[in-house]
């Protein structure tokens, strides 16, 4: 994908920072000028959705990074949305995470299927839809597939209620010390809020060197192993579909999905 490019100075100045010099925040995509942090934005519908949901969003406990408009009143120019900066890193604390996952998902409850979810054919809208049993797609065996194929016959149905989730808040939850986590972006998924949970503990057991009694420490929440599987499903798709995945990253997904496997 190479290094990545800073925003131009057409788009800094829309957004009140032209004279700013980018700092790209942590490995990307984020790049911030003063008090303005500038993302990539690759749908204008899914932009604006995102900036509206978040300029309006009240969650108790949570800072939110406010997407702003430009001069003109866009939200996106050049491809680039805008939000204000807020301070804090990604930092280990999963649990943390996983408790704002719930406390942002029930402040989201009620929201209308976004239109544009049903229109995305982005790798991670694809391994939704495999994952999810509504594509059926082979995965190369050797990038996970293989893997994805033991795990699938053990995917049931759930009762539990769909709805709007961020179904990628690990590193998008930011700390700074003893100030209330922040959260950055958001990537919409219709999937109940136990999978966005779910995901979390993924990516905290298979990447994030989280401790492996983080699933019993949510076992409470509905329907919880069978939450894990289509979550364990879901990142194993997007590994298979992933050109940048490793070995390496894979023998995360492998642990995971077997402790996961001692849940049923």
């Amino acid at each position: 994908m190479g290094t990545p490019q800073p925003p131009p100075p057409h788009v800094r100045a829309a957004f009140g920072a032209r004279d700013l010099a980018p700092e790209l925040i942590d490995a990307g995509p984020l790049w911030r000028c003063g008090e303005v942090a500038f993302k990539p934005a690759n749908s204008p519908a899914e932009a604006a959705w995102v900036a509206k949901t978040l300029g309006e969003l009240t969650v108790p406990g949570l800072r939110i990074g406010r997407p702003m408009r430009s001069t003109d009143g866009r939200w996106v120019v050049g491809g680039w949305a805008a939000y204000r900066y807020i301070e804090g890193h990604a930092e280990p604390r999963h649990d943390e995470v996983i408790s704002v996952s719930l406390t942002l998902h029930e402040a989201l409850k009620g929201l209308p299927r976004p239109r544009f979810i049903d229109a995305r054919q982005d790798l991670f809208a694809v391994a939704d839809r495999i994952s999810s049993g509504e594509l059926d797609m082979p995965l190369a065996e050797d990038r996970g597939g293989k893997l994805y194929d033991d795990l699938v016959a053990k995917r049931k149905s759930t009762n539990l209620a769909r709805q709007v989730v961020h179904g990628d808040l690990f590193g998008n939850v930011l700390f700074a010390g003893d100030a209330e986590p922040g959260l950055i972006d958001f990537r919409p998924y219709w999937r109940p809020p136990e999978w966005a949970a779910a995901v979390v503990v993924v990516d905290a057991l298979a990447w994030g060197g989280a401790d492996e009694g983080i699933i019993g420490r949510w076992s409470h929440l509905t329907e919880w192993p069978q939450i894990m599987v289509q979550a364990v499903l879901f990142r194993l798709a997007v590994h298979a579909l992933h050109p940048k995945s490793t070995a390496e990253s894979l023998r995360g997904l492998e642990r995971v999905a077997t402790s996961v496997d001692q849940l049923l």
